[in-house]
């Protein structure tokens, strides 16, 4: 029998690093990223996949520096959307599923509740618009498409918040962190078992996949502190005393209704944090 395949892109990054791990014992992967190959090359991508003929193609490769999208915005939807369009159309050439990963990003930030899959989208930042720009590129590409909403991801390497206030609280005895804005953190381990789920017993759609609960970026440096042990002040602040060029969503907690109903759950964010720090 013929081993399955997976084209899996942005392989260099967090999430990338996560779901070789997850697939390298069952799947046959190719990997995909630059400068090797670039996504928003048409016709390296066409014939990377044509080569390849993957079963399955997990597109995790983003441009994900939120503040850089805003003020680049041509840069961000090169890459967010005419690159997903590039990896869309070459899976659908070879007939393979597709993975599109997406993010919170997509929403306002306004309602007073957790985000479901059916709720309006409306971005308020470049990086919002360019991600959800990559979703109906995906989904017009081909029908066999998994759309997956994530938030606040993390893991033990790369660079994110988590790792970036541990290293911090050895350096500073005080920190301000911003405590109106609400997410999942979600270890990157996490959604990419996640992923392999859903591919095996999901139908095809939009799914939101974070880990359980929701938090603060305030409070998850709190946790941080205690989990790490560090002797260090927290102060909380408001997100209007950041100037970020960006406007993340004041709420940007994502809840599934999809997942349940195919068996798929994953853990506190609170117990993937522990994992991921004493990894």
């Amino acid at each position: 029998m013929r081993q399955r395949r997976v084209t899996i892109t942005g392989t260099g990054g967090q999430l990338g690093s996560a779901l070789q791990r997850r697939f390298g014992a069952d799947w046959v992967i190719d990997r995909i990223a630059r400068p090797e190959t670039d996504i928003c090359d048409w016709p390296a991508v066409r014939t990377r996949i044509a080569h390849f003929l993957p079963d399955l193609v997990i597109h995790a490769a983003a441009a994900t520096d939120v503040d850089l999208c805003e003020t680049q915005p041509d840069t961000a939807f090169r890459i967010n959307a005419l690159g997903t369009r590039n990896v869309a159309h070459a899976a659908a050439s070879v007939g393979a599923e597709l993975v599109y990963v997406s993010t919170n990003y997509v929403f306002d930030g306004e309602k007073p509740a957790p985000y479901h899959e059916f709720d309006v989208v409306r971005p308020i930042s470049v990086y919002g618009a360019s991600k959800l720009a990559g979703e109906q590129e995906a989904r017009g590409a081909l029908a066999r498409c998994h759309i997956v909403r994530t938030a606040w991801l993390y893991a033990p390497s790369g660079r994110n918040f988590a790792l970036t206030m541990a290293r911090l609280m050895t350096e500073r005895d005080r920190l301000t962190v911003v405590a109106d804005q609400f997410g999942n953190p979600t270890s990157a381990d996490d959604l990419a078992g996640a992923i392999a789920e859903i591919v095996t017993n999901a139908p095809y759609g939009v799914h939101h996949a974070v880990n359980a609960g929701s938090a603060s970026w305030y409070e998850w440096a709190v946790a941080i502190a205690q989990l790490l042990e560090r002797q260090v002040v927290i102060e909380p602040i408001p997100a209007s005393a950041w100037g970020r060029p960006a406007r993340p969503p004041a709420n940007g907690v994502l809840t599934s209704l999809s997942l349940p109903t195919a068996g798929i759950e994953l853990p506190d964010w609170r117990d993937a944090l522990v994992r991921t720090l004493r990894s």
